[in-house]
């Protein structure tokens, strides 16, 4: 029993002293191997940096000379600027120069023309105006009143009036001027008598042919006896006297009933007659 558990005993020791040798061996192979693990990782960094750090330097040295060089080249610009600008100042300033005064001298071109026009349109406004005003005077002039008293019945062509006489609504061809029985009437304007005639409505009655196609007419008279027909008579003449002839105004009383046409018709008399 001694001799077998001996053996067994020493078979055992063999057993741990193997176990214990593979178990240094195994050890000493991790320590191995983490030592060159951590060799490795160290050179690896190493590495790295000789690496990224000539990049680095390569790329902010190519920035800054960039920069530099951008500073240099601008500055550069700006003196040769400069100096363009000194020597070329005086060829500018007279090119201004040159365009302001075409600019001005533009300007005071269009605004002559401008004045002149201006001129010759306030010319022609004033010799049209003058023009006007001697044709008006001329109108004005061209006719004086036959008589001297208050106009009774007005103009009426485009409007009815009342008639006393006929009592009903009528259009009146031209104006009805009361006076005395007996007054004196004169021409409203030199011309020649072209009629004197009884009319049935208006009673004795003397046309005068003027200038410009006029003509008036003298009714309800009482006497032609200052004229005959062809004669020619001044303005202001005695052609005849106021009377109530008219059959369609009797009502009115004694009264000159006065008309005034234009190339055949009727205008209103008050437009005319001064």
């Amino acid at each position: 029993m001694r001799e077998e558990n001996k053996k067994e005993s020493v078979i055992n020791k063999k057993w741990f002293s193997i176990v214990g040798f593979i178990v240094s061996i195994v050890l000493l192979l991790i320590a191995i191997v983490l030592s060159a693990n951590e060799e490795k990782l160290a050179r690896e960094t190493r590495t790295n940096r000789n690496d990224i750090s000539p990049s680095i330097l390569e790329q902010a040295s190519s920035e800054l000379s960039k920069t530099v060089n951008e500073m240099q080249n601008e500055t550069a610009n700006n003196i040769e600027s400069n100096e363009i600008y000194e020597t070329n100042g005086n060829v500018v300033e007279s090119v201004l120069k040159n365009e302001t005064n075409k600019v001005a001298v533009s300007e005071n071109g269009e605004q002559a023309k401008n004045e002149t026009k201006q001129t010759s349109t306030e010319q022609n406004g004033d010799n049209t105006s003058e023009e006007n005003k001697i044709v008006e005077q001329k109108v004005q002039e061209q006719f004086i009143k036959p008589v001297q008293g208050e106009t009774i019945t007005n103009y009426s062509m485009d409007s009815l009036i009342y008639s006393n006489t006929l009592q009903e609504w009528i259009t009146h061809r031209g104006i009805d001027i009361k006076v005395d029985k007996t007054t004196v009437v004169q021409a409203s304007a030199a011309g020649t008598v072209k009629y004197i005639k009884e009319d049935p409505r208006y009673g004795l009655s003397i046309t005068i042919e003027h200038s410009d196609g006029f003509q008036t007419v003298y009714s309800s008279l009482l006497s032609s006896e200052f004229v005959k027909e062809g004669d020619v008579v001044a303005q202001g003449q005695s052609i005849g006297t106021v009377g109530n002839s008219a059959v369609f105004e009797t009502a009115d009383g004694s009264h000159l009933h006065f008309e005034i046409l234009k190339d055949g018709e009727y205008v209103n008399p008050d437009i005319y007659v001064k």
